[in-house]
């Protein structure tokens, strides 16, 4: 199976939609923030390993309990997704901070305070669509 096939794409879809009710329904750790979400995931060929991108709401300490109450809870998920999904391998997975939405968020941010800037200049600089007659 390639990496970019059709059938690793669907399972890839599917282990994300499945790690995500996990995540939310199931696990009772404190340690995980409840503002967690999986942005992605990426399952080798061989099925044996899955990378799980997840983005989480808060500061880095936060981020970091996340991660490592994830990766403590991964077996359970891990049984879970193979009572979920019928697949001749359950991948280990494996957990990846993803600042991809934070990162989002603030570049939407700066480009707001630009437009926003550049608005006031516009307002503040005189017209120049008079007629000037010489």
């Amino acid at each position: 199976m390639r990496k970019n096939s059709i059938k690793n794409t669907r399972i890839n879809v599917e282990v994300q939609k499945v790690l995500s009710s996990i995540i939310s329904r199931e696990l009772k750790d404190p340690r995980i923030n409840p503002m967690t979400s999986v942005t992605s995931v990426v399952v080798a060929p061989d099925l044996k390993t899955a990378k799980v991108y997840i983005s989480v709401l808060g500061d880095d300490a936060s981020k970091e309990s996340t991660r490592l109450g994830l990766k403590s809870a991964a077996s359970f998920m891990r049984g879970q997704l193979a009572k979920e999904l019928n697949l001749r391998n359950t991948p280990e997975l494996f957990f990846i901070l993803d600042n991809s939405i934070e990162y989002g968020v603030n570049m939407s941010k700066l480009i707001d305070e630009v437009n926003k800037n550049n608005h006031k200049e516009d307002a503040n600089t005189p017209d120049d669509t008079e007629n000037h007659e010489e």
